[in-house]
């Protein structure tokens, strides 16, 4: 998304929240829902590794809490960005909770049989190699990588110090990037055939 197209979200969302707050006009808030549901759901159900019926449990506890905070909104982040945070928050949360139940593995194990061979083995082994990294190297890799969040916002979302931030990125690409390697190296050898 370009500038000029990231400025007028942040303004349509500005919009519909001053509608929200001044006349309490549930509408508005419905549209902030829309527009940002599918983000909140993607990031949740990534940090909880693909269990989608807990990830939309823990997204509608997200909104909840989003409506009644939603005067605490102060426009220093995107809104988005400021989702995203309270996200994180109710992931921390229930993961210490413990309070989603398991993913099904019988569809794991259905689309893993569907997908093309070599897909599902690159999939695992990223799975894997992601799975090897620090927790901290992994969150901030998912919202720096899988979200496509700036550095800043990453530290905003996660609480974090902006260079604790850079440093997670930096050392998780860099074993991503050794650990895979194999794959980078074959994807060579086939284009050269």
């Amino acid at each position: 998304m370009c500038v000029a197209d990231s400025e007028a979200e942040a303004r349509i969302d500005q919009a519909l929240i001053a509608r929200v707050l001044l006349s309490d006009d549930r509408r508005a808030f419905e549209q902030l829902l829309r527009r940002h549901q599918g983000m909140v759901r993607a990031q949740l159900g990534r940090l909880l590794h693909g269990d989608h019926a807990a990830a939309d449990d823990l997204a509608q506890e997200v909104f909840l809490l989003a409506w009644r905070k939603l005067g605490q909104f102060r426009g220093n982040a995107r809104f988005s960005t400021w989702l995203y945070r309270i996200a994180y928050s109710c992931f921390l949360q229930a993961y210490r909770k413990k309070s989603w139940p398991s993913a099904d593995a019988e569809d794991g194990e259905l689309e893993r049989l569907q997908a093309a061979p070599h897909a599902v083995d690159l999939q695992m082994d990223i799975e894997r190699a992601m799975q090897r990294l620090s927790p901290a190297e992994q969150t901030v890799l998912l919202h720096c990588v899988q979200l496509g969040l700036s550095h800043e916002e990453t530290a905003y979302v996660l609480v974090m110090p902006l260079g604790t931030v850079k440093t997670h990125a930096t050392r998780g690409k860099a074993k991503l990037k050794t650990w895979l390697a194999p794959w980078n190296e074959a994807a060579g050898e086939e284009r050269t055939s």
